[in-house]
């Protein structure tokens, strides 16, 4: 199922901005396609809004140490302020 999902769902469209992906996680890790649609948004320098699980296998780790990835951890204290956060932050980098 994951499988056709990724396949649908994250193939790149040049019309289409900004993706936004729940999650990458242990199981997502797990489907081929899905990894390899992370890689190409990244390598094309997609804008990505994605929530990333704290530890992982060797693709989270790739994708947190990649130099154009900006991490932010999310917690109880910040949480609710986060979503007008990630609007600016798209804003900066739609308007540029």
């Amino acid at each position: 199922m994951l499988e056709r999902v990724s396949a649908a769902t994250l193939g790149l469209d040049p019309t289409v901005q900004v993706y936004i992906v729940d999650e990458i996680g242990k199981m997502e890790c797990l489907s081929p396609r899905f990894v390899a649609a992370i890689r190409a948004l990244l390598d094309l320098r997609r804008l990505l809004v994605a929530t990333i699980a704290a530890r992982g296998d060797a693709f989270i780790e790739e994708t947190k140490r990649r130099p154009e990835v900006e991490l932010w951890t999310v917690t109880r204290e910040n949480r609710d302020g986060l979503p007008a956060k990630v609007l600016a932050w798209l804003a900066e980098r739609i308007d540029a």
